[in-house]
């Protein structure tokens, strides 16, 4: 569904969704909810802190281009139509190579000599700061050592709204304070290692099923239009936008727009949330790339801030393309003014030089086609046979630190004094499939689609190709013999007898249990993506309930995507330990290891909440279609009241709850402290108005459709998407599907939006919240510093987590919101340490939808510090 085409005015940016309230019907309230235009598309602002030179840069490159060489920036070849998942063209004529894009956000998918990477829900466990940077870092080497301009992560989109997500684990945390300061940390490491860091998937991404129309059909679900993501504004700028603010602020280079709609508007083509809110309101300098196939309309796209176009085609390798030549016809009509694709490839060339690839580039020594070296270059069109893979290691020392972040990430549920293991116990004995390795090995089913073996990483394009997997198995069998000890194993989760058989023989039992995800094209055992339930699979359940009725002394642990259902087992007294190790990696069982046997004194924090059902988290996904067969309407009536936040308004009890992890010392909190900064600025809304769109080049571009042909020389790979046009005759041009070799396809948009080729100074991007990439910086001033004494009252060294939550007070606030942590490392026993966080003033403040801006309430406002959101020994009052 369409946006109208009214004038965008300052209020119009905000996505009022009010103007589909049903006060007869609440539960209703967002159903058809609509998403207001937005135009024009803003430019670029070379005074923007830190972007100053690679703005001028990219001004000066895109100044030199021809009216092709900007659509072959802008325009992905398609579907296999070069070595990586998303290649634009080359510039020859300057040098130029083209551009690769590639997953994932654990490493890198599609090749070979590359590590495999603790997911984002899993490193968020660590709750460190360190670890975060550390992992981006690590993967921006890979990436850039393999020839990789942009890597496809982070994700903070999802963010988490239900635990069954199916991609939930590429993220972080459903808090967006947690997922801010994670993908922040990421974005850095990733930039500072010289590749573009694009952050995933905007926005209200946040179930798979739906997501696109004809995926959908392909799993027997008679739907037209994806689903409609429907939210308020204050819904939308507290939770789910706020860690794409914090990503803007740490300067990612590119956002990807997401296959969703919201409230009734494409993602990739929705001008509210692109033009008004993420280049308007945060600032971002950067450029928006479709996600794969996620673009819907030609002009349309364009003018609502779609920047570039992946994989290029309309559908995969159909040779078919909304840009492309296209593109190329709507500005040399004036469609499309020039300054508007001078933007795009201005923000395309602006990442390149933030992030200084002309200084850290590598030719691309890969092909995600083929493993083996000899292939096609082109295996769109079988072109262009020759050497495609050179193997490449550019593992360095990662495993280190894969193995590291692994331990730090794990968390210690339940203890009842039998962790940490010495390694001498008298027998040990391992059960379940998830302790041993995969049947067809660590890459044996396609894109990890599926659960065999170990668990370490989720399914679908999030994964990366494991160099190695160390089982659970593997390495306590390791640490067992090294100490001259007895072990067995079982991973045959329905070997009923021989478990019980081994288990009463055990004097430590180590039942191991997974639950899987993953993304929307793959179904495995009938979970589309995301899980149809929170419980262990391969009758995980049972296996416990078989170990724990002759083995007294059992310890649980779970690889999983999110939270479980733990009613089962539990409270089952023969159940000693419960550990959470997440989606590890490559390091799986090694990072386990260094747990189980002490080690590693266990640190991590659940990133999330773990209830008692499903229905405890008082969200749930969309299974099946509810708008015929429109577009399904998924309504977030519950606001920003997900995951600790339902569980605080509505007064349930989690078996465990966001924060909470245990160690094997104990901590104690004391000696609050509240300190109030003194002559800090008042805020005060953007007033900055932005310069006349610039004009980059000399030569008004060519209205003569004969300087658009293919060359005569020109080798045309089948199928791959070129900026050149069929004819000299437009129509003939313009969704040519009766040429011999199908370039071009019918753009669907039928109008020009108003005010979309307005290209004078804009009053009316003066965004009250905005100044900044990240929004306004007053937002970012400290108001106050809250510290606090952490004092380690057991008889080993550990490290805690201490966290700050804040309550604003008001009807529509949470109880309790994330607002400061830090990691207290290496903590001695007996000593005392100090915690301290900075509180900002967006920390403190709501968004008021009638100002369409961020405002500090007059209600009391309150701090809270402790070990987890239900445990705060500290509580104070702020001075506003």
């Amino acid at each position: 569904m369409r946006i109208t085409s009214t004038i965008a005015t300052l209020a119009a940016a905000k996505l009022v969704a009010s103007q589909a309230l049903n006060d007869s019907n609440p539960d209703d309230a967002l159903w058809g909810a609509t998403s207001p235009p937005y135009y024009p598309s803003p430019w670029v602002d070379e005074t923007t802190e830190g972007w100053e030179t690679a703005i001028r840069k990219a001004k000066e490159f895109v100044g030199q281009l021809t009216l092709l060489e900007k659509v072959n920036l802008t325009t992905g070849v398609g579907w296999e139509g070069g070595p990586c998942v998303g290649n634009v063209g080359a510039i020859p004529r300057l040098g130029f190579p083209a551009l690769c894009l590639q997953d994932s956000p654990t490493g890198i998918r599609f090749t070979d000599y590359n590590s495999a990477f603790t997911s984002g829900g899993t490193s968020a466990a660590s709750w460190d700061r360190k670890v975060w940077y550390d992992r981006g870092y690590g993967m921006g080497e890979e990436t850039r050592d393999k020839g990789i301009d942009v890597l496809l992560a982070p994700v903070v989109g999802p963010l988490g709204r239900s635990p069954a997500g199916g991609r939930n684990w590429e993220g972080f945390s459903p808090d967006p304070y947690l997922s801010g300061v994670a993908v922040a940390e990421s974005v850095k490491g990733v930039q500072d290692a010289g590749v573009i860091a694009c952050t995933k998937h905007y926005i209200l991404n946040e179930q798979e099923h739906f997501r696109q129309g004809p995926e959908s059909r392909g799993f027997g679900f008679n739907i037209t239009d994806s689903i409609s993501s429907n939210v308020d504004d204050k819904t939308l700028h507290e939770l789910y936008l706020w860690p794409f603010a914090d990503a803007v602020r740490a300067g990612t280079g590119s956002i990807m727009c997401s296959y969703n709609q919201i409230n009734n508007t494409y993602g990739c083509e929705n001008s509210a949330l692109l033009n008004g809110i993420l280049k308007g309101e945060l600032g971002f300098q950067g450029f928006v790339v479709s996600d794969w196939g996620a673009q819907h309309s030609g002009v349309f796209s364009a003018f609502a801030g779609l920047d570039m176009t992946m994989p290029g085609d309309t559908t995969f390798s159909s040779g078919y393309a909304f840009w492309g030549p296209n593109l190329t016809l709507a500005v040399t009509n004036s469609t499309i003014p020039e300054w508007r694709i001078d933007d795009m490839a201005t923000r395309i060339m602006a990442a390149y030089y933030f992030v200084g690839r002309e200084k850290n580039y590598v030719e691309t020594n890969f092909n995600s086609w083929t493993t083996q070296t000899e292939g096609w270059e082109n295996a769109i069109g079988n072109k262009n046979w020759g050497v495609v893979n050179k193997h490449v290691d550019v593992r360095r020392e990662h495993a280190k630190q894969i193995r590291d972040a692994g331990a730090r990430s794990t968390v210690l549920l339940k203890n009842n004094g039998v962790l940490p293991l010495t390694g001498k116990e008298k027998f040990t004995a391992v059960f379940g499939s998830d302790a041993g390795d995969s049947l067809y090995g660590p890459n044996g089913c396609s894109d990890r689609g599926c659960t065999n073996g170990t668990l370490a990483v989720g399914w679908g394009s999030g994964t990366s190709a494991f160099p190695y997997l160390i089982s659970p198995l593997t390495a306590i069998a390791n640490e067992v013999l090294s100490n001259g000890g007895i072990i067995q194993g079982i991973t045959d989760d329905y070997a009923y007898s021989q478990i019980a058989a081994l288990a009463s023989q055990a004097s430590h039992a180590l039942v191991f249990v997974n639950s899987d995800s993953g993304e929307g094209y793959i179904s495995f055992d009938g979970n589309i993506g995301d899980r149809n339930n929170l419980t262990v699979w391969h009758a995980g359940e049972t296996l416990i309930q078989n170990v724990t009725a002759v083995n007294n002394n059992t310890i649980v642990v779970i690889h999983s995507v999110g939270p479980v259902e733990l009613g089962a087992f539990v409270d089952n007294e023969n159940v000693t330990a419960i550990v959470w190790a997440g989606l590890p990696g490559q390091e799986s069982g090694n990072s386990l290891t260094d747990v189980l046997y002490g080690r590693v004194n266990p640190g991590g924090k659940l990133p999330f909440t773990i209830g008692k059902s499903r229905e405890d988290y008082g969200t749930d996904l969309l299974y099946t279609p509810n708008n015929g067969e429109d577009a399904p309407q998924d309504n977030f009536n519950e606001g920003v009241f997900i995951d600790y936040r339902s569980f605080d308004k509505n007064g349930i009890e989690p078996v465990y709850e966001f924060g909470f992890g245990l160690s094997y010392t104990n901590f104690s909190y004391s000696n609050l402290k509240i300190t109030k900064h003194p002559n800090v600025p008042a805020y005060a809304p953007n007033n900055a108005t932005n310069a006349f769109a610039p004009s980059l080049n000399s030569t008004p571009v060519s209205t003569d459709l004969a300087d658009y042909q293919f060359p005569d020389d020109i080798d045309r790979v089948p199928l791959f998407i070129y900026p050149y046009l069929n004819s000299t005759s437009a129509n003939a041009s313009y969704g040519d599907s009766q040429a011999s070799e199908p370039y071009a396809a019918a753009d669907t948009s039928s109008y020009i939006p108003e005010g979309s080729q307005d290209g004078t100074a804009q009053w009316k991007n003066r965004h009250p919240a905005g100044g900044a990439p990240g929004g306004n910086p007053r937002l970012y001033d400290v108001l106050f510093t809250v510290t606090a004494t952490v004092t380690n009252t057991g008889g080993v060294v550990g490290d805690e987590v201490a966290q700050l939550y804040v309550a604003l007070g008001g009807p529509d606030d949470p109880l309790y919101q994330l607002r400061g942590f830090d990691r207290l490392y290496d903590v001695q026993p007996g000593q005392s340490v100090t915690f301290g966080a900075d509180l900002t003033r967006r920390d403190l403040s709501s968004w008021d939808t009638v100002k369409g801006d961020w405002v500090i309430t007059d209600y009391e406002k309150k701090v809270f510090v402790g070990k987890s959101s239900r445990k705060l020994e500290l509580e104070g009052a702020l001075d506003l």
